[in-house]
């Protein structure tokens, strides 16, 4: 997607802006984006660098992979160089341990802003932290060669980066389980089928149709679609009577704000 100007470029994180749309690259395409925890400060940085201006941001991934996810120094004794080992923390108190894994997951949260609509252009692996990425994002677009796997199972460990809530919403408690708990690769056909993805397209056409989808978000006005994106994220959580509520105060909302009507 073509930018104007770089706001970010470090720790394999690149935010550029053009007008309404930003785009954030995970830019180390050698090492298959693997992430990091400098990483995903990277991408908290960049979730509040983003001028008022924004209402879509695509998320891609450089190469052949969107994200191979965590990086497996991580595990090594050493782990990355000016950070503590992740078996280092788990030695520490386990306030300690809490905290530094949820100042992980800001990097993950910001996506679902109602001022925002985020959209993952997703190709080839996703692995892991790298699906729990995809999964941070209201919408995704991915290529056909696109291999989806929540691995963190198999090494002893539990998706803790935010991805349990949304795949659950998504495909469901026990198809949700079954990928988590095997490990298995979910690949384009079963992804669009099952929700994981809102279209499948080539790979040489992934970078249009996001373009393209993002053109078509746009196209409404803002308002309403921030009040739309509200109203569907929190019907999650209301019941029946609840939701009618919600969008009469929403409808009456809108209404006064095109009859130019303040409280």
């Amino acid at each position: 997607m073509t930018s104007l100007d770089s706001v970010l470029d470090k720790d394999g994180v690149r935010l550029a802006v053009d007008d309404a749309v930003a785009t954030v690259t995970l830019t180390n395409p050698a090492k298959r984006n693997a992430q990091s925890p400098a990483l995903w400060r990277a991408l908290t940085e960049a979730g509040r660098a983003l001028p008022g201006t924004v209402r879509v941001v695509v998320l891609r991934g450089e190469g052949k992979s969107f994200s191979a996810g965590l990086d497996r120094q991580a595990f090594t004794p050493e782990g990355f160089d000016g950070e503590p080992s992740f078996l280092d923390m788990a030695r520490g108190p386990e306030a300690d341990l809490d905290a530094t894994i949820a100042a992980y997951q800001e990097a993950f949260t910001w996506w679902r802003r109602n001022d925002i609509v985020s959209v993952a252009a997703v190709q080839g692996h996703a692995i892991g932290a790298g699906f729990q990425l995809a999964l941070a994002c209201d919408l995704r677009i991915v290529a056909e060669d696109v291999q989806f796997a929540m691995r963190e199972t198999g090494l002893g460990l539990v998706p803790d980066l935010t991805g349990t809530h949304p795949l659950v919403h998504l495909v469901g408690y026990a198809r949700a389980l079954e990928i988590c708990a095997t490990g298995r690769f979910v690949q384009a056909e079963e992804a669009e089928r099952t929700g994981l993805a809102n279209l499948v397209v080539p790979a040489d056409e992934l970078d249009a149709a996001t373009r393209d989808l993002a053109a078509a978000l746009l196209a409404a006005p803002r308002d309403a679609v921030v009040e739309t994106k509200a109203l569907l994220s929190g019907a999650v959580s209301r019941g029946y009577e609840e939701q009618r509520a919600a969008e009469r105060a929403a409808q009456g909302r809108r209404l006064r704000d095109l009859a130019g009507i303040t409280d």
